[in-house]
């Protein structure tokens, strides 16, 4: 599909629709559209994967509520929000033991030993970059932590020479089966969590999780175009499978520094560059910054404030195609805040051509004190010469 659907349209439930409404929705949908009641059915299979996509996020109240507000915007770029299946069994993992998973256990593939094989975790790190690698794409190397088998006990969470011992449970199936009537309901068995095994003593090394945390350290190649908050998926990097199934995923977040002298939207720059007033007036052939380094801009005469000039394909690249925006350059037309003599008279002939009102010349403390004295020296001069 070139363009996703409405979530809700896809299940078919209003706006206001309560839990049980949205899971009983899906529920239907998964049964009607599932590849193997519809073999070789190619469009069966993509309704299928949009009704488990649309379930993800409906029937998650922090999910539901960013989409609500943001449409699909609002889940796509929070961590864990945009929904990935890599095939059915993902669905059937995500979603099987909320509809009881005895009903789906017939329909749904992805099963080793008896029991569902499931995909690691996906984990997250992130990667602050500054706006010029931002837009010539740059390779960085990211750090975050995940898990690893552990060496003492090879995953087994159990102490060396200590037996791994089937779930007495539910019979090392991982499942248990709860009847009422004629409603038959398998969920996880709450023993061993799905496992099958129990351990009588724990590793110590690993304290009986089979697995450890280890540091890891890898290099992630980030597109020429890329934004703030987009997130790169570096594939198989997340946390290892719990019983033999595929890896999961890493996804670095990006985050863009803030640029002294460029201010980003999209694809576009905004830059804001200083002019004299005679520039502006005048017009001029000024330098300004661009992310390829100086470069020249010609103002006609009569710039006025805040006035905006385009240099097109100079802004950023889109990451997704070979579109580049353009840089805009706003000119802000300084006035001097002091002013030595000569400018000001020339200001003053100015202001008398334009017949504008201006503040009178303002004598300074030193011309003050001058007239002062020669005031009261011409005073006296003629009070000598009277009789």
């Amino acid at each position: 599909m070139t363009s996703k659907r409405d979530y809700y349209e896809v299940l078919g439930v209003d706006r206001a629709a309560g839990d049980r409404e949205i899971a009983d929705a899906y529920r239907k949908l998964a049964i009607k559209y599932h590849p193997d009641k519809n073999p070789g059915d190619e469009e069966s299979v993509k309704r299928f994967k949009e009704a488990a996509e649309a379930f993800e996020v409906l029937h998650d109240q922090n999910k539901r509520s960013r989409y609500d507000r943001f449409g699909h915007a609002g889940v796509e770029n929070m961590a864990g929000g945009a929904p990935h299946f890599s095939d059915i069994g993902d669905i059937f993992e995500a979603f099987g033991d909320i509809f009881g998973g005895g009903i789906f256990d017939d329909l749904f593939g992805g099963r080793r030993g008896g029991r569902r094989v499931r995909r690691g975790a996906d984990i997250q790190c992130e990667v602050t970059i500054e706006l010029l690698e931002a837009a010539r794409g740059v390779k960085k190397r990211v750090k975050f932590q995940r898990h690893r088998k552990c060496d003492d006990c090879q995953a087994t969470g159990a102490k060396n020479g200590v037996a791994v011992e089937p779930c007495g449970y539910c019979g090392g199936r991982g499942q248990v089966i709860q009847s009422s009537g004629i409603l038959r309901v398998q969920t996880t068995c709450p023993a061993c969590r799905g496992g099958g095994k129990v351990i009588k003593e724990k590793c110590p090394s690993c304290h009986g999780e089979g697995y450890v945390a280890e540091p890891v350290e890898r290099d992630v190649v980030i597109p020429a175009g890329v934004d703030d908050q987009m997130r790169i998926r570096i594939a198989g990097e997340g946390e290892p499978s719990p019983n033999g199934g595929p890896a999961g995923d890493c996804y670095c977040f990006i985050h863009v520094r803030q640029d002294p002298l460029f201010r980003r939207d999209g694809s576009q720059l905004i830059c804001r560059v200083p002019v004299t007033y005679s520039q502006a007036a005048l017009g001029a052939t000024i330098e300004v910054p661009t992310l390829d380094g100086p470069d020249q801009l010609k103002i006609p005469p009569g710039t006025q404030p805040g006035q905006v000039f385009t240099m097109r394909r100079r802004g950023m690249p889109d990451p997704r195609g070979s579109h580049v925006g353009d840089l805009h350059i706003q000119v802000d037309v300084e006035v001097p805040k002091k002013l030595d003599s000569a400018q000001e008279d020339l200001i003053r002939q100015l202001a008398q051509l334009e017949h504008s009102n201006v503040t009178p010349h303002r004598k300074n403390f030193l011309e003050k004190l001058r007239g002062y004295f020669v005031a009261d020296g011409d005073d006296q001069h003629e009070d000598q010469g009277k009789p």
